[in-house]
């Protein structure tokens, strides 16, 4: 059935600033494809991403493209080879899936053939910055009210201050009982992963992600990892799980990545099929985007979907976010 296409970009400005490796930003800027038969109409949210090549024109140009196919009856399956993985893709996917969702009156999981979702334990995000800096906000992220159990740490910064070793040590001190992640996000190099993986390991964190730049992992092969480590920046669909065989532990997935919630289930699959723990993960964006991402979470080791509550506001009909539970979207918000 040919379809009409409807497409924003949209600024969310973010609780303070979101601070890793690679800079900090105040500001989450995502792009919204809306897909229409006359009748219903479904909604998917990405992220562009500058770290992968990626810029809100670029993605809106890519979505643009496929307006011809999507006239001439384009659907959710023929999109997982018309489009490349990346964010345009996973907008589009994820419209695709509200779509069909909205179209039979059957929520996504039944269409899926998953079974029906939970609510999950996430992460919520410290941003980096000066010791004293980040155990406060680690303070203030598990007393009451917030009562958060699971804390993701941002880390890949200067040397100063006593470097990673020191802000790692004083979250755990602000933080006594939390279950600890830590996201370096490329920062390390193979001079300090040893002696940080090691800080990692004394404060009781049960997983690093991307400690090496994508590309110069390998002494992840060569090392005898204290814990486990996550592939994120190397990780993308499924035709990239191979090379992180004998480097990575786990593999973070995220839908900007893999293209979709489509690619993002097959990839979950294999990923486990290889041995790899899974971790749902997302970019900084609103409940729109963490409303699929929440059906991959369904079955992961590891919960990340904190992107809406890093924001200064959500959108209108946003997901529940208690304590450090987030639950399953309205059919109103998605699917």
């Amino acid at each position: 059935m040919p379809l009409t296409l409807a497409l924003a970009a949209e600024r969310w400005p973010i609780a303070g600033s979101f601070a890793i490796s690679r800079g900090n930003k105040t500001e989450a800027v995502v792009v919204v494809a809306e897909l229409g038969d006359g009748k219903a109409r479904g909604r998917g949210e990405c992220v562009p991403y500058p770290r992968y090549g990626e810029s809100v024109e670029s993605v809106m140009t890519q979505i643009n493209t496929m307006r011809s196919q999507l006239a001439a009856g384009l659907d959710r399956r023929a999109l997982q080879t018309a489009m490349p993985p990346g964010a345009a893709r996973n907008a589009l996917d994820c419209a695709f899936w509200d779509l069909e969702a909205k179209r039979s009156g059957r929520p996504v999981h039944e269409l899926a053939g998953l079974a029906a979702p939970h609510a999950l334990t996430t992460a919520y995000t410290i941003s980096l910055g000066p010791p004293a800096a980040m155990a406060a906000a680690a303070a203030k992220a598990v007393a009451k009210p917030a009562s958060r159990a699971l804390l993701k740490i941002k880390l890949g910064g200067t040397d100063e201050h006593g470097g990673d070793a020191a802000r790692i040590a004083a979250v755990r001190a602000a933080a006594h009982k939390v279950t600890l992640i830590v996201d370096a996000n490329e920062g390390w190099d193979e001079r300090n992963l040893s002696r940080n993986l090691a800080a990692c390991a004394a404060a009781g964190v049960v997983l690093v992600e991307q400690p090496l730049p994508d590309g110069g992992d390998q002494a992840l092969a060569d090392l005898k990892r204290p814990i486990p480590v996550c592939a994120d920046e190397s990780a993308h669909d499924r035709a990239s799980l191979a090379a992180l065989v004998g480097k990575y532990d786990a593999v973070n997935i995220k839908l900007d990545k893999a293209g979709g919630l489509t690619e993002a289930l097959a990839m979950a699959a294999e990923a486990e099929r290889a041995g790899f723990a899974i971790m749902a993960g997302c970019m900084v964006a609103t409940s729109l985007a963490m409303a699929p991402a929440l059906l991959l979470a369904q079955s992961a080791q590891y919960v990340d979907l904190d992107g809406a509550l890093l924001l200064a506001r959500d959108r209108r009909d946003g997901l529940i976010y208690r304590d450090s539970l987030v639950f399953p979207p309205a059919p109103a918000l998605w699917g």
